[in-house]
């Protein structure tokens, strides 16, 4: 099959498939599916790198009510990572329940009405993009945070990491999984062992803290349910991407379900324990805000000092914060693809590329994420108001239709499991409405305005397409096939060897050809001019009549289309074939220096229903040629 793969390739398609990869075969798709170890870089390191930002939330809501408030953090953490607990075991039942993918948007299509599935999935695809830019802009916040200079090219640098993870995707999503493994598991080996040490023998507990505390000198708020609920809101940033693993299921080898759940419960694990020990440090030094300085970071100065290991992690940390972007192109393009087989958005979404990939969802995904980091500049600050509304929009509802998928299934245990899943869903609720209060005003009023939009998209794309199958008679056995006389119209130019190998063709289709050319200028220029191409048409005498076409404007499509269409009105029961002959140069450098009627003319003729327009490849052998 290398004809195949190499049929009609130019130079551009050359290094297009040097940079994304050849074709692939679907029998070799297995390669490109992944492991339990590489769905952490996959499908998880949004939720493993949430612990950059996820306790820092928490200490600085809890901040506000002076240092007294900060030694909530830990149970706090606690309550996040009982949450965390209930969120694993409900993602592996939809693993179980819901094998084809989807997460939430699988879960409440099969138990709800269509518009809460509506709902699941605007607010998932509106997450997805906020994943990737949150954590793009995040990671490039730390690099900038350590190399100044560079703040200027914030947007350019968020742009091309943006490119790397998209053309990494396009490849597949294995070459992803494995290209990110190694600071995947570095971000991970090392910051367990960071907290390791803390927790036995930290190194530099006393040494000086660059910066200055922004601990309040007298509290801002007073400690009370409702700063203790938005801290535990806040935190809850860290449990975005748990759903991804769900959503991509068909990401994974066989056997899928089971390596999925696995990968599901090595991220709750992993997560679980780094949140916990980066609680109980914090709690225990009584670490606060400082200006400069990130929670984390200064539990890693505190833990083994500012030596090579916090700066190989700092490092590690800024590199593995970008690469959680990956998440999202795990997730998005499956969902995308159900989507479009529910005729929810263009149909295009289901199709997979040369690599095997759901390549449009990859791209809409980046160029919705671009625009959002060209929008808001790369800021970060101005990102993390609109994040986790949408996935826990979507926890809320994926846990409230796994409840009543146990009440309809009756499967052993039921209530233990639907009492657990509405559980989480009564707290994912509670995180979500305590969301939308706290930042609506800082932002969060844009995911309610994106969300709706979203759904009036999937609506509208689904009624289109409703009414297209009725127009098409979809799954009716349509009449018999009707022959009809087929009339060939050819634009040409001039009289030459194009004219003779395009009428050549156009006759073998039909004894009925026309010959058209379009003549433009004045009066008098027109008559010299049509004069002067028939009396080259007498000379040559082909056989078939020739229609000079008048026209004072520059458009020589115009005349052809209004032709066309003249023709089309007078014979309403004839097949009209407009043949565009296209000279075909060998050397490619020369190419664009024809067939320019043919780009104009084939996207004039595009408005034109039921007339058939193809191109006549006439090769120029240049070399024959004398000079």
């Amino acid at each position: 099959m290398a004809d195949e793969r190499t049929a009609g390739r130019g130079p551009a398609l050359r290094v297009w498939r040097l940079l994304t990869g050849p074709p692939l075969r679907a029998r070799d798709v297995v390669n490109e599916q992944i492991t339990p170890v590489e769905g952490l870089p996959a499908l998880s390191l949004d939720a493993l790198t949430s612990v950059a930002y996820g306790p820092e939330a928490i200490i600085v809501v809890l901040a506000a009510a002076g240092a007294g408030a900060l030694h909530l953090v830990l149970p706090v953490t606690i309550t996040i990572v009982a949450l965390l607990a209930i969120l694993v075991f409900s993602y592996r039942q939809v693993i179980d329940a819901y094998p084809a993918g989807g997460g939430a948007y699988a879960v409440t299509r099969a138990n709800f009405p269509p518009w809460v599935s509506l709902v699941a999935a605007a607010s998932l695809v509106v997450d997805y993009t906020l994943t990737v830019a949150v954590s793009i802009a995040a990671g490039v916040a730390s690099l900038t945070s350590a190399f100044p200079a560079l703040i200027s090219a914030t947007v350019p640098i968020c742009l091309a990491f943006l490119a790397v993870i998209t053309l990494l995707n396009l490849r597949g999503l294995g070459e992803a999984a494995r290209a990110f493994l190694l600071p995947t598991m570095l971000f991970i080996i090392g910051l367990l062992v960071i907290i390791a040490i803390g927790l036995i023998h930290p190194l530099a507990l006393h040494a000086p803290e660059p910066g200055r505390s922004l601990l309040p000198a007298r509290p801002l708020e007073a400690l009370s349910i409702l700063l203790v609920l938005k801290a535990f809101s806040a935190g809850c940033s860290a449990l975005t991407g748990v759903e991804a693993i769900a959503n991509g299921v068909p990401l994974f080898k066989q056997p899928r379900v089971r390596r999925a759940r696995q990968t599901e419960l090595l991220l709750g694990t992993i997560l679980g324990a780094m949140l916990l020990g980066l609680a109980v440090l914090a709690d225990r030094w009584h670490v606060g805000p400082r200006s400069g300085q990130t929670v984390l970071s200064q539990i890693m100065a505190m833990a083994v000092g500012r030596n090579w290991a916090y700066y190989v992690m700092s490092l590690t940390i800024t590199v593995v914060l970008a690469l959680a972007a990956n998440t999202s192109f795990g997730g998005l393009p499956v969902l995308a693809s159900l989507l479009a087989r529910d005729h929810r958005l263009p149909h295009v979404f289901s199709l997979r590329d040369d690599r095997q990939v759901f390549a449009p969802g990859i791209w809409s995904l980046a160029v919705l994420s671009a625009v959002l980091l060209i929008a808001v500049n790369g800021n970060v600050l101005t990102l993390i108001p609109l994040f986790a509304i949408g996935v826990f929009t979507g926890f809320t509802l994926s846990q409230s239709g796994l409840v009543v998928h146990w009440r309809r299934s009756r499967a052993p245990r039921w209530r233990y499991r639907a009492a657990i899943n509405g559980l989480g869903a009564v707290v994912t609720a509670v995180a979500t409405v305590v969301f939308i209060l706290t930042k609506f005003t800082a932002g969060a009023w844009v995911v309610l305005i994106a969300v709706p939009g979203f759904i009036v998209l999937f609506v509208r794309v689904h009624r289109y397409y409703g009414r297209a199958g009725r127009a098409l008679r979809l799954g009716k056995i349509p009449g018999k096939p009707v022959s009809r006389q087929v009339i060939v119209v050819v634009p040409l130019a001039n009289v030459s060897r194009l004219a003779e190998d395009v009428l050549g063709e156009a006759l073998s289709i039909s004894q009925r050809v026309i010959a058209v050319s379009v003549v433009a200028g004045t009066s008098e220029e027109c008559g010299e001019r049509e004069e002067e191409i028939r009396r080259q048409w007498s000379q040559w005498d082909p056989g078939v009549p020739l229609r000079v076409l008048r026209t004072e404007y520059a458009s020589v499509a115009g005349p052809v289309v209004a032709f066309v269409n003249e023709l089309r009105e007078a014979e309403p029961d004839k097949q009209i074939i407009v043949l565009i002959p296209v000279a075909f140069s060998e050397e490619r450098r020369y190419r664009i220096l024809h067939n320019q009627l043919d780009l104009v003319l084939s996207a004039a003729l595009r408005a034109c229903p039921g007339v058939i327009t193809a191109r006549v490849l006439i090769p120029l052998h240049l070399s024959e040629a004398p000079d």
